[in-house]
């Protein structure tokens, strides 16, 4: 079976107006991919239809996730078969606890009858909370409710770590993040990388990509990959901006 996030043909709508218009995708695991690109190239509009989100119509293409037909799962059943996405605006959910939250989604992957381990389970989570330094008094506080930016973002990397998905995406999880808060983010991030998981890691910002090194770097516009490269293309975004490469297209 193939080990890749392999998206193929990609053309997706939301409100009857067509965001992706082609785009050809392949993410392997073991693997750190960043997309970046202008404001409205369909960046965030790639992780919601990934994710499974109802306002957004795939109008054609298909996207396999390890031989799965990720188009025909609903949203939870994506979740369970390992995709997660770390969200640009964190949700908040007064009454659920952090804890309750986690505990809930790690119960729902077990085998019917199989009960989580309570001990294990906290033992777990606060390693992972001190990795974060996040204060152990955030598991009885609601999900994201008056969390700071910076404290929703830490947050959705410890459910990444609790979950340990086999394809997780970061949909510009470096917004409104200090250079503080960004590091501690992007070290949650790299100490998950492995062969066994793939990133796609989507950005405005070169710097996220200095902590979080990508083995691959693809600049989305228009609903279309256009150019792919290493990690040196991010110093070259940085540097030029995006005009060199849209202007070339344009003038196609």
């Amino acid at each position: 079976m193939s080990q890749t996030l392999n998206i193929q043909n990609l053309h997706a709508s939301v409100d009857g107006n067509e965001i992706l218009k082609g785009l050809d995708l392949e993410v392997p695991k073991g693997e750190v991919h960043a997309i970046m690109g202008p404001n409205g190239s369909g960046k965030s509009t790639l992780s919601k239809v990934l994710a499974g989100h109802e306002d957004y119509e795939v109008t054609d293409g298909q996207v396999m996730m390890d031989g799965i037909d990720l188009m025909d799962l609903e949203i939870d059943e994506r979740s369970r078969e390992g995709l997660f996405l770390a969200f640009q605006y964190p949700h908040e959910i007064p009454g659920v606890s952090n804890a309750n939250f986690l505990r809930a989604a790690l119960q729902a992957r077990l085998p019917k009858g199989e009960e989580i381990d309570a001990v294990g389970f906290y033992k777990e989570m606060y390693a992972k909370m001190d990795a974060l330094s996040m204060d152990r008094k955030f598991t009885g506080r609601a999900v994201n409710d008056g969390f700071s930016g910076g404290e929703k973002k830490r947050n959705e990397i410890l459910q990444m770590m609790m979950l340990e998905p086999s394809y997780a995406i970061l949909d510009e999880t470096d917004s409104g993040l200090d250079i503080d808060a960004l590091k501690i983010v992007a070290e949650g991030v790299n100490r998950m990388r492995c062969p066994e998981r793939g990133f796609l890691v989507i950005t405005h910002y070169q710097r996220l990509l200095d902590y979080i090194v990508p083995d691959v770097v693809h600049v989305l516009f228009d609903g279309k990959i256009i150019k792919t490269g290493g990690k040196e293309l991010a110093h070259e975004l940085e540097e030029k901006g995006y005009d060199w490469l849209t202007n070339e297209l344009v003038a196609v």
